[in-house]
C-alpha cells in the first residue's frame, strides 16, 4: 500500500505540472498567437512568460507531491525532481536545432528547481523543515 501511495503521489505531482503547462501554453497561444510565434520564431516576451509559468507549474507539482506523500515527502519531491530533470534532458536532446540551446538549458535547471521549491514550501507548512 505504501508503494502505491508513493507512486500516486509522484503521478499526482507530475500530472499537476503537465496539465498546468499545457493549459497555460494553450491559453497563451490562443490569446496571443502572433506573440507566441505560431508562424515564426517565438518572441522573447513569450519565452520569458513560458519559463515563468513552467517554473510555477513545477512548483505546484512539487507541492502536490509533498502533500500527497504518505511518509517522507522530501524523498518523493527529490524523486520527482530527478524524473523532471531526466524528462527535460530528453526534451532538450529531441528538440536540438528547433529551440535555442540557452532555453533548453534553462528549462533543464528551472524545472527541477521549481519542483524542489514547491516541495519545500509544503514541507515548511508541515513543519518538517
Amino acid at each position: 500500500m505504501v508503494v502505491a501511495r508513493s507512486f500516486l503521489a509522484l503521478l499526482a505531482g507530475f500530472a499537476t505540472m503537465a496539465m498546468l503547462v499545457m493549459i497555460a501554453t494553450a491559453l497563451l497561444v490562443r490569446l496571443a498567437p502572433e506573440w507566441a510565434g505560431a508562424e515564426s520564431k517565438p518572441r522573447p516576451g513569450y519565452v520569458c512568460v513560458n519559463l515563468l509559468y513552467s517554473f510555477l507549474a513545477a512548483a505546484a507539482g512539487g507541492y502536490v507531491t509533498a502533500w500527497a506523500a504518505a511518509a517522507n515527502p522530501l524523498i518523493h519531491v527529490l524523486i520527482l525532481g530527478i524524473v523532471v530533470l531526466a524528462m527535460a534532458a530528453l526534451s532538450a536532446l529531441q528538440s536540438r536545432g528547433m529551440q535555442p540551446v540557452w532555453y533548453a538549458l534553462t528549462l533543464l535547471v528551472l524545472m527541477p528547481f521549481g519542483v524542489f521549491a514547491g516541495g519545500f514550501v509544503r514541507m515548511r507548512a508541515l513543519g518538517v523543515l
